[in-house]
């Protein structure tokens, strides 16, 4: 009986030579399009399976009493999930995607395969205010990232994989194909090439049959448009546009602030600060509690008083103000709710918390301006609000028109869908030039666009390109020693001075010391002290490739020095980095 290592090897060499390159990557993304719906589904199921138990046995019988509690109890169930059974750090699913592409080669841990199918059910079904797209798409992403390093792929086809995994994730989520594409190459920066294109529509496909065949027709948002857009309409989708544009605005700035307050204490101070406070929230404001696929489903039939009817004071929601002033405030601490159970150390995603507030906002829009004896279709507003914030907090507009236009069936809406994603966005990006995926990859240079040349140089490795076969001297060293010790012994003509500490001070270039070489007299009488000089530029250890390349440019050297905090480490020459760049884009577009 052959081992497992010996089949698995067979295999490899028969898929070698048998199935070509690109055949292989149509077979692996419809696999790994099939374990991203897998790991969806599970995500969906978990969730359900705690919020069943939660609301229709314990809350049931005691109504909004416990709303503060299970929030509380379920951010300690993971905390020391994450520190006794994971050990590691999870991360938010599509942030640490995009980083182990950029800065990993999209070689994702595997431990992130099951991190978050723990930890996001238990985080959203005890009522945590965030969603489960950016778990699914961590998950997925892992399994892609898994699939390939499996089968010896190149980084390219891993990259790939990825993509397809997160078209998976999100076409299982939605059954939204096509939209789950165009999430893919707008989050991911993936080319839209008929070599990616394929793959990533196999993908799709392989998960949304897989959702089909487990849920059947079962869909996240019941909606059916009873309303044709009215070009009449057009100056209130304008309204609605800039609403949107500012309060996605208003839903990045919140994120970042509560996220940078809470991170001046530690993981356990901030459970239980982060605890207590959503656990508040929730009880004062029970439709905060968990995802909120009730209150969208219910705002898009138009039933604004089933969306509120979990609140527990005594309130005429008949009365349409009140009805506006909750859903306001839904609309307003949803991502508060959602950012501070992040704080607290939940895990989850802020797709879903987007389209809630968005839903909220889009129908307020449309009942006051009912209210004021003009006819405008609730639904439709409330389904325009949810693409406007997803177009400006996600800087993803294309996928908030498509997604929309795929749930609901149809492309009526479209030139509202198309009006109200661009100025949101355009609104959007001039006050948060990045999204909250994107904004702290962008502050540290390892953001992934669709520039290719930047790309290549974020994911080279300037370390692997450090020359160190240089022999160094110190400034106290006549120039006969030099010649000793270092010259008569060197292949280089460049030499580096340092102290005794190994803090660099400057360099000798072989052509300044020619012309005394060969004069015994000043063998003795002079040092390196006297004729080294100041090098023109300096490569700081973490420079970007993109800084490295400036500094060559500006100083036209064939060599620099590279520093890390003032200790001489080695030297990068002009000619290596241009073949290590070379090198890596053929690895990355072939």
């Amino acid at each position: 009986m052959p081992t497992s290592k010996e089949a698995y090897k067979k295999i490899l060499i028969w898929r070698y030579k048998h199935i070509s390159e690109r055949q292989f990557v149509y077979v692996l993304s419809i696999l790994v399009g099939f374990l991203a719906g897998i790991g969806t589904l599970i995500l969906k199921n978990l969730t359900f399976y705690f919020h069943r138990i939660l609301e229709d046995g314990l809350i049931k019988d005691y109504h909004h009493s416990l709303y503060f509690i299970f929030p509380i109890i379920g951010l300690f169930l993971v905390f020391y999930i994450k520190k006794y059974l994971i050990k590691k750090d999870i991360g938010h699913g599509i942030s640490t995607t995009l980083q182990s592409i950029s800065k990993k080669n999209g070689i994702i841990e595997r431990y992130k395969i099951y991190a978050s199918l723990i930890t996001a059910p238990i985080t959203v079904g005890f009522g945590g205010s965030v969603g489960l797209q950016g778990p699914a798409v961590s998950t997925g992403a892992s399994l892609g990232s898994g699939v390939a390093q499996l089968f010896h792929m190149n980084m390219r086809t891993r990259m790939l994989l990825i993509g397809c995994a997160t078209a998976g994730a999100m076409s299982s989520m939605f059954k939204a194909p096509i939209a789950a594409i165009i999430f893919a190459v707008e989050i991911f920066s993936l080319d839209l090439a008929f070599a990616s294109l394929v793959p990533l529509l196999l993908a799709s496909v392989s998960a949304v049959i897989t959702s089909y065949f487990f849920l059947g027709k079962d869909v996240l948002f019941s909606v059916q448009l009873q309303d044709a857009f009215e070009i009449n309409d057009l100056i209130f989708y304008i309204a609605l546009a800039i609403f949107t544009g500012f309060s996605s605005v208003y839903f990045s700035k919140i994120y970042f602030k509560i996220i940078n307050f809470f991170k001046k204490y530690n993981p356990f101070k901030r459970l239980l600060f982060g605890g207590v406070a959503i656990g508040i929230m929730l009880f004062l404001i029970p439709p905060l509690f968990g995802e909120g696929y009730g209150i969208i489903n219910n705002l898009l039939s138009e039933n604004a008083s089933a969306a509120l009817k979990s609140i527990h004071y005594n309130i005429d929601f008949d009365n349409v103000w009140m009805v506006i002033v909750f859903l306001l405030i839904i609309g307003v601490f949803k991502v508060i709710a959602m950012t501070t159970t992040f704080a607290a150390g939940g895990v989850g995603g802020i797709f879903i918390p987007t389209l809630v507030m968005g839903s909220s906002l889009g129908n307020v829009t449309a009942k006051i301006i009912n209210q004021f004896g003009f006819d405008v279709s609730e639904t439709n507003f409330t389904l325009i609000g949810m693409t406007g914030l997803m177009a400006g907090v996600l800087h993803a507009p294309l996928t908030a028109i498509f997604l929309i236009a795929e749930i609901t069936g149809g492309y009526d809406l479209f030139v509202p869908l198309m009006l109200v994603s661009a100025v949101s966005y355009a609104i959007t990006k001039y006050f948060v030039s990045n999204s909250i995926y994107t904004i702290e990859l962008a502050k540290r240079g390892e953001l992934i666009t669709h520039n290719k040349d930047k790309n290549v140089m974020m994911m080279m490795k300037i370390s692997k390109i450090i020359e160190k076969n240089f022999i160094k001297i110190h400034p106290e060293m006549t120039l006969g020693e030099m010649l000793k010790q270092a010259v008569s012994k060197s292949k280089r003509n460049i030499f580096p001075v340092v102290d005794d500490e190994n803090k660099f001070l400057g360099i000798v270039l072989l052509d300044d010391i020619r012309p005394m070489m060969f004069n015994q007299e000043l063998y003795e009488t002079i040092t390196v002290e006297d004729f080294m000089k100041i090098a023109p530029a300096i490569i700081f250890y973490d420079d970007s490739t993109e800084k490295v390349m400036q500094r060559f440019k500006e100083s036209s050297a064939w060599n620099l020095p590279v520093v890390k905090n003032g200790v001489y480490v080695g030297f990068i020459s002009k000619s290596k980095l241009l073949s290590a760049y070379r090198n890596k884009l053929i690895e990355v577009t072939v």
